[in-house]
């Protein structure tokens, strides 16, 4: 019986394509997308669609599955389902987007029901996004495509050069030398950590900008003990961090303290002899974790950030008792946010770039310019139409030309509009609000030049005025204060340092590593912030190493080896 139903549908099949004359777009389990390579007019083998002046006459479909950010936001009526973007696509390119089901990604929605779909072995769209521990299992399921190898024949120059920037993003995605996910890039640097600080508090106390991690001391101290908001009482500090998932997050001025003494927790790092090496375990943690701890016991920091998480770090700071927190250029939008004005009027925010350690050396973390990979079904008989909508977006809108209809943004009284005869970028100006159209985007948030964005927040900072289209919208988008912090970003990103194992779980990590991170985190707190000494740290190298730690990092290493030679 299945084979004769299978029989049928292939006749059937034959026969609507002969009647269509080659103008039919489907593909097997509910997968739509076909396309050729973007070359005008061109046709390609069999009975794919063409494109003619650019667009597919009648429309093609790529069907998707979305998990939207929580800070994607719409008007007008519109959904994830039916959009500004999703009809630009089908008016402009002849694309039809269509979402198999949207989710807002709030307490990991999106992976939970990707891997569902994996599990039930239910039909999986033509393309999808994912990340982590959700693209390993994509990969080792063997429903998608060989995308490294589309990407060489298809991809435009624009889009290729973007992804030469950062080669490395691959190896995430590669298995058994097969690339299956392309990565979706990010801008660099747009999660490397500043000091932020209360500046009318170094005002009033006469403080001067710290430069090393003594100056930041005498900061800490003057905020804790100097009275800065002035009510007679001992109730500021001066630093809040949220601790319960890390100690080197982005948003922890602890992840400078650690960068300071010359290693960095929770990253696999390069020895001199060019083999990786575990940042947690390394002995310059030692000196930072008993700098910590002094500072605990000094009143410096709050002890209940030990079970804080960056929200509620992030509120500390915004309810006008901590003077200073870690976090990227953007940090006063979140996790700090507008309550600090409300809560204290008149209170200012300065960023400081990190400060140098004994030594005179620092270390920055930074995260990964890409966040994700997308994955390419097995079934998308003709995966060139993702590439000729991706290309689009990258030749016309990655970095858009004067006068071109991209010059201001995705799209007029949505992400931009004219007012009082001149282009807005502020939201509050845009006749009924205005929304992030880059969300809506197949490439997640759009496409992105990884070394972009900040040097345009860079040069706009030192120059006063922006030039380019690209940089007067992301100047629209970004505050004053934000685009000072990102100098601060740019002077300092010679220090940066990355995690340079992105390969999933090793076979000893998916036994072990769940209780390596546990013990890590119990010891670092312990220490910390209880009453633990200094030399428990000792301790604790030489279980981690005993307990599967030296047999993970001799998989690391073979990993590495793998993709990087």
């Amino acid at each position: 019986m299945k084979h004769w139903r299978k029989a049928r549908l292939l006749l059937l099949a034959t026969v609507l394509a002969m009647l269509v004359a080659g103008c039919s777009n489907g593909s097997e389990s509910g997968d739509h997308g076909q396309a050729n390579s973007g070359t005008k007019g061109t046709p390609i083998e069999g009975n794919a669609p063409v494109l003619k002046d650019g667009k597919y006459d009648p429309p093609v479909v790529i069907t998707t599955v979305r998990g939207m950010p929580a800070p994607a936001t719409y008007k007008n009526g519109e959904s994830a389902d039916d959009n500004v973007h999703y009809r630009w696509a089908k008016e402009k390119l002849g694309i039809e987007i269509k979402n198999l089901w949207s989710v807002v990604d709030t307490n990991n929605a999106y992976d939970t029901k990707v891997k569902l779909a994996l599990s039930s072995n239910e039909s999986l769209p033509d393309v999808l996004i994912a990340f982590g521990e959700t693209a390993q299992l994509l990969m080792e399921s063997g429903k998608f495509q060989d995308a490294g190898e589309l990407f060489d024949k298809y991809a435009g120059e624009a889009w290729k050069k973007a992804m030469a920037e950062s080669p490395t993003a691959w190896y995430e995605y590669t298995r058994d030398g097969k690339r299956l996910g392309i990565p979706v890039l990010e801008y660099e640097y747009n999660f490397d950590p500043l000091l932020w600080a209360r500046e009318d508090w170094m005002k009033k106390l006469g403080l001067q900008p710290p430069k090393t991690l003594d100056d930041y001391e005498r900061m800490l101290d003057a905020f804790a003990n100097g009275d800065p908001d002035g009510n007679g009482k001992k109730d500021t500090y001066g630093a809040v961090a949220g601790f319960k998932n890390s100690y080197a997050d982005p948003y922890s001025f602890s992840s400078l303290v650690f960068g300071a003494y010359g290693a960095m927790p929770d990253m696999w790092l390069k020895n001199p002899d060019g083999s990786l090496a575990y940042g947690s375990v390394q002995p310059q943690i030692k000196p930072a974790l008993a700098k910590l701890k002094e500072w605990v016991s000094k009143g410096y920091i709050p002890k209940e950030a030990s079970i804080w998480d960056v929200d509620k770090a992030g509120a500390f700071m915004a309810s006008g008792r901590a003077g200073s927190v870690g976090g990227p250029y953007w940090a006063d939008v979140w996790p700090i946010g507008t309550d600090l004005q409300k809560n204290t009027p008149g209170a200012q925010l300065v960023t400081y770039e990190a400060p140098t350690g004994p030594d005179g050396g620092r270390m920055i973390p930074g995260k990964p310019n890409y966040i994700g990979g997308i994955f390419i079904n097995k079934n998308m008989k003709n995966p060139e139409i993702f590439f000729t909508y991706g290309n689009y977006l990258y030749d016309n809108i990655a970095d858009p030309k004067p006068g071109s209809e991209w010059e201001h943004g995705w799209a007029k009284g949505y992400d931009w509009d004219i007012v009082d005869g001149e282009p807005t970028y502020d939201f509050n100006k845009i006749p009924g609000g205005g929304v992030r159209v880059f969300f809506y985007s197949l490439l997640y948030h759009g496409p992105r030049i990884p070394s972009q964005n900040l040097l345009a927040l860079n040069n706009v900072a030192i120059h006063n005025k922006a030039q380019t289209p690209y940089e007067k919208i992301w100047s629209g988008f970004a505050t004053p204060l934000e685009m000072k912090a990102a100098v601060s970003v740019w002077n300092q990103r010679d220090s940066q340092v990355k995690n340079l194992f992105t390969g999933g779980n090793t076979p000893t990590m998916k036994e072990k590593w769940d209780y390596l991170r546990k013990i890590e985190l119990e010891t670092y707190g312990k220490i910390v912030f209880g009453n633990d000494p200094v030399d428990a740290f000792d301790a604790f190298v030489e279980q981690w190493k005993s307990q599967g730690g030296e047999q993970i990092t001799k998989e690391v290493n073979e990993w590495y080896k793998s993709v990087s030679e």
